[in-house]
Formats: C-alpha cells, sequence, structure tokens
C-alpha cells in the first residue's frame, strides 16, 4: 500500500473517503406535497432541512408543503430547501421522503432504482401499484418494519407516543355534549364514578393512553395476551391499573360498563391478529366511543375494519356505540408529529450519508436493511409479500457482505 509523504495518509484511504464525499454531496431528497385532505404531517420541519443541508444533502421542497403545519415556503427556503413547483420535479429526487404511501401517480413519475421512504399503509398498497414498482426496480422501505438497536422501530414509537396521548384529548371531546356524546366528563369528582376506559394492547400507545387516562381521574382496564408487557404497564403505572389478557368472559364483563375503549393493538410483522368481535361491542352501552389508532394497520376491532374501505366515513355510529377511526391520530397534532419525525431523520440521514448511501447503510445496518419491502423491485418483506401472495427474496442476496 502506498502512503503521500506529505498528507501521511494512504491512497486507497484517500480515494475512499473521496468517493464517500461524493456519494454524500450527491444524494438529493425529495419532499412532494401530501394529499392534505387526508394527511397533514410533514417528515422535515426547516430546522431538520437545515441540518441535512450542512451535511451535504440537497433537498427539493415541493411549494406549499409545510403549510398544514405552519411553516412557510420561505421559512424552507432560508433554511436550504429548494422550493419546485411542481410533483414531477420533486419525484426526479434519488430519496422520496413521504408520509403515506406512494400512489400509481407518483411513482409513475419516479425515476427508475428511487428509492422511497413512507409509512406502510398495507391496506393502501395494491397489486397494480406494487408491479409498477417492480417495473421501474424501486426501493421501497416503510418506516414501520425497520428498527433500532432496541429491535423497535423509533418511527413506532415516536408516533404511538402521541396518538396514545392523544386518543384520551379525544376521548373527553367526544364524550362531550359539545361534539354529540352523553355529557361525560372524562375522569371523575368527589361524589361521581369515574368514567371507565378499557386499553386493548399494552405496548407504547396503550401504556401513554392508559397513564393520560389515570391523569384525569378515570378508572383504567388494560388488555393484551402478552404477559411481559402487562407486567411493564403495571410497573409504570402502579396498582390503579387493572390488568388482563385477553380473556372473553373478562373482556365482556368490562365492554358492558365501559365508557371509552381505545384500540392499540400492533399488527406489523405479526402472525396472530386479535381483533375484537362485533358480539362484544353490541353489549356496549349506547353513548359509549371506540377509539381505534390502529387503523393503518386493519383495525383492532371487526366493526372499524370496515372503515378501511374507501368512501367509508372515519366517524360512525352502530349498535349505538360512537366510533372514532381515522386512519393517523397524530395528523390532527401535525406539528407535533413532525417535528418528532424530523428528530428522526436527522439521525437517520446523517449515518446514511456517512455510510456513502442507503445501500451501503443497508449492507452495514440489519435493523434500516428490514425496513425495505421492496428492494431493487424485489419483494423482500413476508409480512407484506404474504399480504398480497408474491414471492419474497432474502434481502441478503442484494447486499454483498450483508
Amino acid at each position: 500500500m502506498m502512503f503521500d509523504a506529505h498528507k501521511g495518509t494512504s491512497f486507497v484511504v484517500r480515494e475512499l473517503l473521496q468517493k464517500v464525499e461524493k456519494q454524500r454531496t450527491s444524494l438529493v431528497i425529495g419532499v412532494p406535497k401530501e394529499d392534505h385532505k387526508h394527511e397533514k404531517r410533514v417528515p422535515l420541519t426547516p430546522e431538520t432541512v437545515s441540518l441535512l443541508v450542512e451535511s451535504g444533502y440537497r433537498v427539493l421542497l415541493e411549494a406549499g408543503t409545510g403549510m398544514t403545519i405552519n411553516y412557510t415556503d420561505s421559512y424552507y427556503a432560508e433554511s436550504g430547501a429548494e422550493i419546485v413547483g411542481t410533483p414531477e420535479e420533486v419525484f426526479q429526487a434519488d430519496l422520496i421522503l413521504k408520509i403515506l404511501p406512494p400512489t400509481l401517480e407518483e411513482v409513475s413519475m419516479m425515476r427508475p432504482r428511487a428509492t422511497v421512504f413512507s409509512f406502510l399503509h398495507i391496506h393502501k398498497l395494491s397489486l397494480s401499484l406494487l408491479e409498477l414498482m417492480s417495473e421501474k426496480k424501486i426501493n421501497a422501505l416503510a418506516y414501520e418494519l425497520l428498527y433500532d438497536n432496541t429491535g423497535i422501530s423509533p418511527f413506532v414509537t415516536s408516533i404511538s407516543e402521541i396518538e396514545g396521548t392523544y386518543s384520551i384529548t379525544l376521548a373527553a371531546e367526544l364524550l362531550s355534549n359539545a361534539h354529540g356524546g352523553k355529557g361525560i366528563l372524562l375522569g371523575g369528582i368527589p361524589g361521581i364514578s369515574p368514567t371507565e376506559v378499557v386499553v386493548i394492547g399494552a405496548g407504547v400507545a396503550g401504556t401513554m393512553a392508559a397513564r393520560a387516562a389515570l391523569a384525569m381521574g378515570a378508572s383504567v382496564k388494560v388488555f393484551d395476551n402478552d404477559v411481559v408487557k402487562l407486567r411493564t404497564i403495571r410497573h409504570e403505572l402502579g396498582n390503579l391499573v387493572f390488568t388482563s389478557t385477553l380473556q372473553p368472559n373478562v373482556l365482556r364483563n368490562v365492554f358492558r360498563s365501559a365508557d371509552v375503549v381505545i384500540g392499540a393493538m400492533q399488527y406489523i410483522n405479526k402472525t396472530h391478529f386479535y381483533r375484537i368481535s362485533n358480539d362484544l361491542i353490541r353489549e356496549m352501552k349506547r353513548g359509549a366511543v371506540i377509539i381505534d389508532i390502529r387503523m393503518a394497520q386493519g383495525g383492532c376491532f371487526e366493526t372499524t375494519m370496515e372503515a378501511c374501505l374507501p368512501g367509508h366515513p372515519a366517524v360512525f355510529e352502530k349498535f349505538g356505540v360512537l366510533h372514532f377511526c381515522e386512519m393517523s391520530l397524530s395528523s390532527r397534532v401535525a406539528r407535533t408529529a413532525s417535528i418528532a419525525l424530523s428528530n428522526i431523520f436527522v439521525s437517520l440521514f446523517s449515518t446514511m450519508a456517512d455510510c456513502g448511501g442507503t445501500d451501503h447503510f443497508a449492507r452495514f445496518d440489519r435493523g434500516f436493511a428490514a425496513g425495505f419491502y421492496l428492494y431493487s423491485g424485489k419483494m423482500v418483506n413476508r409480512y407484506v409479500g404474504n399480504h398480497f401472495n408474491i414471492p419474497v427474496t432474502d434481502i441478503g442476496l442484494f447486499l454483498p457482505g450483508y
């Protein structure tokens, strides 16, 4: 190995560093405007754009993208983003950063072998969409599928914290007369029985919902088939929380008296799908409220699964129970959610740049590689592949040294 005596560095090492730096400066991130009727979150805030530009990225932002979180185009431009007027310009970027999964129209605008990041929302995908992505050899990554050193998706954790907490604020609104509810104060005051809140799922979202409900003085019961999660939530929140596995008889008795039921089960990469039956919901009190925060994963209740169908209202009444089934609860607090997502992207893209790009990063970080459901147009995720009956290829075949 030859050395540059003046610099004291090997030519080989210097060439590698130059290659990484060239890759770093050539990466272009495109942020298109979402359908603001259904999605108000934005993946990057101006502050994050500034940090990414300093790291060597170019950021193309479609005009008007940040209006839903009260950030103007001029603020983004001052932070280093290049504001473009059409989605066609944005979709020519190397990395497309989205919230909702790409549509057929959006994929048709992408350059071949581009990489698109988004939430999975598997019910919004279609076989025709996946086939088009395959033809163009698109790399598609879902935030819910990747994981960090703890084995958990930081995106899922962050959004679950927001949605779990906000679900109780929303429940309080829906129980009030102002929103057609029974006129019940969520919580309790002296001389009046506390509101009964039931949480299905003891993960991050369920824990945050239970914590918020307890803080308001409600009686809280949490159900999950994972005893470890039940033990953890009991340890964190104390003996005031009733916990149980998903025993049918116990559930039936609890549902009969519940005022609010929060659906917070996690279904991504799971083989067993436990959903609350119509029979249990029929036994609930008239005027009770169900809030399903897992609509993007197909819903936690048989009555809410139908709300995944196109054109079905997100808020409806069935069996005398008010159902709230918006696809993304965190979109109602879009600025908070956008800042939370941006905080994760800063770390992710900084590390990616240091590794020399998406492909190199995927080779050395299995948690990141796990986020892909399509790689070079090939299905590489069993959860998504099984859903659409598509053969699955091991992503390691595309990543030398994986």
